[in-house]
């Protein structure tokens, strides 16, 4: 990126650590842990470094939103349904989405002032697998044409609109597919965390987007080279863990060998995952307000934040 004309302040980790007016940090490495994705070899001090002033930045942004929400609806006379503040996270498959948005779900619900911080993947609004199948296009999850686009759409306009007790519906990792007897209530949080590949991506044919209803979105950039490294690493991990489950989908791939496994999951990323961080997830990264730039091991190195 050209910094010359850069809509972003760039900070690199060290700097970034120094942010003054902090909460004590209470997070134990036991919950870090639980927290942790399944291959993100990172250190707690990443809690303390990055995710912490992070936590304190949005704090800032969540107390402005909600004071100014407040004098809005008493200067135009309107009802005030409680409207939560919205924060989007994208990347790629495998760069550590679900655990930014783990420990920010964690850290932001310290401060009493907005406590009930759900999160909500994208995952949940896939189509079920009887539907790609008939679109023809299973081998597309993860794609924009994969999510009930209509669904989503409705569930972020409701609960930006303060309705209360909205169903999502609930995705499997282990069936691959929707559950269709399953359903996470989310009722008028005070933060709602929207994460998922694609919540930045635009489609020139709608009037509105999912990102139109955020007040703060966040990219999680990696080298591509590593994201694969990530990826193949991750799915070797799941070949001895969750793939040796008989109802896991991907059961089959339990009696590969390593170089097997290798060579399965590089094409895997080279026939499927790369493509759609090329054509759909990469082209949206400065469309963030926020770029967590990340190095070798997970390490975060910088952070650019929209001037």
């Amino acid at each position: 990126m050209d910094n010359t004309y850069s809509p972003y302040f760039k900070f690199d980790r060290s700097f970034w650590a120094l942010s003054r007016d902090l909460p004590t940090l209470s997070l134990s490495e036991e919950e870090f842990e639980k927290l942790k994705g399944l291959n993100e070899k990172i250190a707690i001090e990443e809690v303390a470094d990055v995710y912490l002033p992070l936590a304190r930045l949005l704090h800032l942004y969540v107390t402005a939103y909600h004071h100014l929400q407040s004098k809005m609806n008493s200067f135009l006379s309107l009802p005030a349904p409680k409207a939560p503040f919205i924060i989007g996270i994208a990347g790629s498959v495998a760069v550590g989405k679900s655990t930014t948005a783990r420990l920010l779900q964690n850290l932001l619900s310290r401060w009493n002032e907005h406590a009930k911080v759900d999160l909500v993947t994208t995952d949940g609004f896939l189509y079920p697998n009887r539907v790609l199948e008939a679109k023809g296009i299973m081998n597309k999850k993860g794609f924009p044409e994969s999510y009930d686009i209509n669904k989503l759409m409705h569930f972020i306009s409701s609960i930006k609109s303060g309705e209360p007790a909205l169903e999502v519906p609930v995705y499997s990792h282990l069936a691959y597919d929707i559950l269709d007897d399953q359903t996470l209530i989310v009722d008028q949080p005070d933060i709602l965390i929207l994460e998922g590949i694609n919540v930045l991506q635009v489609n020139t044919q709608e009037p509105f987007f999912v990102s139109d209803f955020f007040d703060f979105s966040i990219y999680i950039d990696a080298d591509e080279d590593n994201i694969r490294d990530w990826y193949i690493e991750r799915f070797q991990m799941l070949r001895d863990t969750a793939f040796q489950n008989p109802r896991s989908y991907f059961h089959k791939y339990a009696s590969l060998t390593e170089t097997e496994a290798n060579d399965t999951a590089s094409r895997i990323w080279r026939d499927i995952n790369a493509m759609n961080l090329h054509e759909n997830i990469m082209p949206t990264k400065e469309r963030a307000k926020l770029i967590i730039k990340k190095g070798n091991n997970h390490m975060i190195e910088h952070v650019l934040l929209r001037k």
